[in-house]
């Protein structure tokens, strides 16, 4: 299998629900290429929809979570020494962040309640955390399409847990181990119903099969402007907004190169 430079294409769009009301996207997002860009970083918050600066938080959250990470690869440390406890402590940080925000605009803290997820991804080890819902997609090497934790959602679909909750931040999904990823894709909740399936709680493998196709053919790595600006438009076309009104994120990282057209398909494309 040959790899190559991880490559980063990612992209929020503005639901139609908030297009209608002139609100601004409450999604955000992050990511980062670190240790040599061997380690890849990926974030996303989804503000919550009764919060008034959820936009604010949500932005606020992927940031502080995305310079934790840095300063913890900065002091020399590696992804494998990455445990729960940090990353709790991470979490903790960008609830910090966004109460202190809080105080300044003198309003609640709850105004501001996101979501969280992360990945981090190195060439031996991996490790995520979530806070609410959305999800994280991986492909194992020589393995299939899977996700990492099941959604956090409430008694209904709609309903999940916030960073500006403590005990939901004591309370989140972490995973931190060795072995190899390829390929990882995450999302907000806005296109949850259209790549995981509720029922046998199991991914929708086509669809991250076809996504992950242009980016194994970027040429160069790191992001690619071009590509996530394509992502953008698709997610605000009427294929996706059509089967869902919400913001949505999706950022996708792949190692792996093109497979190389035979010989014999390069002949009959020509003739």
């Amino acid at each position: 299998m040959e790899l190559q430079g991880w490559r980063v294409v990612a992209a929020s769009s503005l639901g139609a629900s908030h297009s209608k009301t002139e609100a601004p996207c409450q999604d955000a997002h992050a990511w980062a290429l670190t240790q040599g860009d061997q380690t890849i970083v990926l974030v996303a918050a989804d503000g919550a929809g009764s919060a008034s600066h959820s936009d604010t938080g949500a932005q606020l959250a992927t940031s502080e979570i995305l310079d934790s990470i840095r300063s913890f690869f900065d002091d020399g440390k590696d992804l494998s020494q990455v445990t729960r406890e940090v990353a709790n402590e991470w979490l903790k940080n960008a609830a910090e962040r966004i109460s202190e925000r809080a105080k300044v605009d003198d309003l609640p803290v709850r105004e501001y309640a996101c979501t969280l997820l992360a990945a981090i991804v190195s060439s031996t080890h991996t490790c995520f955390f979530q806070v609410g819902d959305g999800a994280i997609v991986i492909r194992p090497r020589g393995d299939d399409w899977a996700y990492v934790f099941w959604p956090q959602h409430g008694e209904y679909i709609n309903t999940t847990v916030f960073i500006t909750d403590p005990a939901a931040v004591e309370n989140f999904d972490f995973s931190c181990q060795a072995g190899f990823v390829d390929e990882v894709a995450a999302f907000t909740d806005g296109i949850e119903a259209l790549v995981l399936h509720y029922a046998t709680q199991t991914v929708y493998a086509p669809f991250f099969d076809q996504m992950f196709q242009p980016v194994r053919r970027i040429e160069h790595g790191g992001f690619s402007e071009g590509m996530s600006a394509k992502l953008e438009a698709y997610l605000s076309s009427p294929v996706i907004c059509d089967r869902t009104d919400d913001d949505k994120t999706l950022l996708l990282a792949s190692r792996l190169a093109r497979p190389p057209v035979p010989t014999s398909t390069v002949v009959e494309e020509s003739a």
